[in-house]
């Protein structure tokens, strides 16, 4: 009966700890936290919405719009997170402000199963076919080879030499 009465809820502790460890110590952590992805959040959708605004989709046809997003956004996670994880005390608000919260408004998975959903009512099961496995492969080619090139420029970087 020697157990404390009130135990913290895990999800106060950040997913990686050892990114954010400030915020593991801090009991604002977690109101910090929020109002970072909120932060991010909203600009990212604003910076979606701006993408949409030049580059509009198209009622008909495939969905360039939504797959340059997810791509954009799946790259620039890759060399977020790989920057991230080579400082030896990355910045508490970066991971939770730009990560979650900016590049989780500005890419789209709503938009890009809605418009599987409005291919498939067209008639077009290649294309919305086709479109799902396009997005999801091109996401991954971008995060690993935005993440491989950061890694390689951070290293050049590191050694003294300058990027070409």
């Amino acid at each position: 009966m020697n157990q404390p009465l009130h135990q913290p809820p895990a999800a106060r502790t950040p997913l990686f700890p050892h990114l954010f460890p400030s915020l593991v110590r801090s009991r604002r952590g977690p109101v910090a936290l929020t109002v970072a992805v909120a932060a991010g959040g909203a600009g990212g959708a604003l910076a979606r919405q701006a993408v949409q605004t030049v580059w509009p989709p198209g009622e008909q046809g495939f969905p360039w719009t939504t797959l340059l997003v997810n791509v954009v956004g799946c790259a620039a996670m890759g060399v977020l997170m790989t920057s991230l994880k080579s400082m030896p005390v990355p910045p508490v608000w970066a991971g939770p402000l730009l990560g979650t919260g900016f590049l989780g408004g500005f890419t789209t998975f709503s938009s890009y199963a809605d418009d599987i959903r409005v291919l498939l009512e067209e008639g077009e099961p290649g294309t919305a076919i086709g479109y799902l496995a396009a997005t999801v492969a091109a996401a991954l080619l971008a995060v690993a080879v935005a993440g491989a090139a950061t890694r390689h420029l951070i290293s050049r970087a590191r050694n003294g030499r300058r990027p070409r």
